[in-house]
């Protein structure tokens, strides 16, 4: 059995409906259903809105004159009983239709007898038959079964039985059944006027829905560009390209912070700020961050201790150099290019290549210097990197860079790039062999200890780097590498100068397999002196630099 029709309050109240809830009802009642007065009420509504006779009183108010055909009635209920039987039957519900205004006018303009005395029978006016609502076409009494043949495709699914001798009618739009055939054509206007509204309504939506997609846009779009900045800026910072001065305004900032906080006497920091400004008018490192001898120092450890080593061999002549106030935090390639320069100053074989560069040179001269090898040509992808600018700035440099400083000064140089790891866990251990073969080739022999000619090698990974001055082959054959890193400070590296030393201080320059496991390593190794044409050669291939690449 299909359920009841739902109260007309309900189907009114949705967006855009104006139905009053209707008249009340005893509880369980289905629409159309009621009391007896609620019955009588309804019908007396229904006949004021399916009738047309608006009744004119005569003189005395007991006689009615229908506007339809001009019969005098006695009451009201005599003119709907009169034109009931001429007026159409709804095919949906069998109710008696109104008239519709043309039919109105008319009846209205058709003759009409005069009137008679009281009582006497009137003749019958010829009443047009009833036209079909869909094609016009005269149906009179089979106006039912005319539109249910014809058309019955417009009026929906005919009314099922609810099994009480009901009908139910299907409203064509959302598929509501309704008992009462009035509700369901209020129930499609409603839908016909919810139309409309939506139809004004949804281009506002869509427009309103658009204008905050393109505001929600705009807004992530502008909070992306302000993270990138932000990162940009960052990044900046970090390496030393945000225009926050170089060296030296970072030496007296460092200063100035050290007297403030009680560690640096007044005197002393204009001491050393005199100092600092004569070294850097005169482009030399004024050396207080120096150690010198520790190559020495090891050599004689090696040949007296450390039984457990098989051979060991050495770079010459290395001078170790650390961090200062004024390079602290991005100055480590600057030192090491400082250590590595201060063994071929030492190796007659580079006397030539460096004749204009006889003392060590301040952080703000080899900063001019890369960007005179700049000048030159070399490397014009990594100058536009920094803008072709490094002096006066506290930019990081690497493998590059030192690369092309050496090769503007003659000094034959190649990077080797240990793109990835070559051992378990991340190590890299085809690094440690290329540097034993570098160390041991022309150095052969039974020594245990063997202090070479060769220069050491820089050492990059990311974000640091250090230079290697040795390598150690155990007894076991495993190896380990010896590094001066620039940021252990002179204090430290002065207690490897000790003759009593017992060996824990070493801690300080070995790096076994297991202590570098770093993504990627890179490699400056020196290796002799360039001829001027095999300078101009490698200065047109630094056009894009190469590297080689284990594995």
């Amino acid at each position: 059995m299909a359920a009841a029709a739902p109260p007309r309050a309900a189907l009114a109240g949705g967006r855009g409906s104006r139905l009053p809830a209707g008249p009340a009802r005893a509880p369980g009642t289905r629409p159309g259903q009621g009391n007896d007065g609620s019955r009588k009420a309804a019908g007396a509504a229904a006949a004021g809105s399916f009738v047309s006779c608006a009744g004119r009183v005569a003189a005395g108010g007991a006689m009615l004159v229908c506007d339809g055909c001009g019969r005098a009635l006695s009451a009201e209920a005599a003119a709907r009983r009169a034109h009931r039987s001429d007026r159409p039957r709804c095919p949906f519900c069998g109710a008696a239709a109104s008239l519709g205004s043309d039919e109105r006018r008319r009846r209205a303009e058709a003759p009409r007898p005069e009137p008679g005395p009281p009582g006497a029978r009137r003749p019958e006016v010829a009443v047009g038959l009833p036209e079909c609502p869909f094609c016009g076409v005269a149906a009179g009494r089979e106006l039912e079964a005319h539109v249910r043949a014809r058309h019955g495709h417009l009026l929906g699914p005919s009314g099922a039985d609810t099994g009480s001798g009901e009908q139910l009618y299907e409203c064509p739009l959302c598929s509501l059944t309704c008992t009462n055939i009035q509700i369901l054509e209020e129930h499609v206007d409603l839908h016909l006027e919810e139309q409309s509204f939506v139809e004004g309504g949804s281009i506002r939506d869509l427009e309103l829905a658009q204008q905050l997609q393109t505001e929600e846009d705009e807004r992530q779009r502008s909070e992306e560009e302000r993270r990138e900045r932000e990162e940009f800026k960052k990044l900046q910072r970090q390496y030393g390209l945000d225009n926050s001065g170089g060296y030296k305004q970072q030496f007296l900032k460092n200063m100035e912070r050290e007297v403030d906080r009680g560690r640096m006497q007044p005197f002393e920091y204009h001491k050393r700020k005199t100092d600092m400004m004569e070294c850097l008018a005169f482009g030399i490192d004024d050396g207080k961050t120096k150690t010198s001898g520790v190559i020495e120092a090891l050599c004689k450890y090696y040949q007296n201790e450390n039984k457990d080593v098989r051979h060991v061999w050495l770079s010459a002549g290395v001078d170790h150099f650390h961090s200062s106030l004024g390079d602290r935090g991005w100055g480590c390639g600057y030192r090491n290019f400082q250590m590595l320069l201060s063994s071929l100053l030492q190796n007659s074989s580079y006397n030539d290549c460096l004749r204009d560069t006889t003392l060590i040179p301040s952080i703000p001269k080899i900063q001019s210097m890369i960007e005179d090898a700049w000048r030159e040509g070399f490397d014009p992808r990594g100058a536009s990197h920094f803008n072709n600018r490094l002096h006066g700035s506290r930019a990081w440099i690497g493998a590059c860079e030192i690369y092309s400083l050496l090769t503007s000064l003659r000094i034959k140089c190649q990077i080797v790039d240990f793109h990835k790891p070559t051992g378990p866990t991340g190590t890299h251990p085809r690094l440690f062999e290329w540097v034993l073969r570098y160390y041991s080739t022309d150095n052969e022999g039974g020594a245990k200890v063997v202090c070479t000619s060769k220069p050491p090698i820089y050492l990059q990974h990311q974000g640091h780097s250090r230079t290697i001055v040795g390598i150690e082959e155990k007894k076991n054959r495993t190896l380990c590498l010896l590094l001066f890193d620039p940021g252990c400070p002179s204090q430290e590296m002065q207690k490897l100068l000790k003759q009593n030393s017992d060996g824990t201080s070493l801690k300080l320059l070995r790096r076994f397999v297991g202590s570098l496991k770093e993504k990627q390593y890179q490699i400056v190794a020196v290796d002799g002196v360039l001829s001027p044409e095999e300078k101009t050669a490698r200065l047109h291939a630094s056009q894009v630099l190469t590297s080689e690449k284990i594995p």
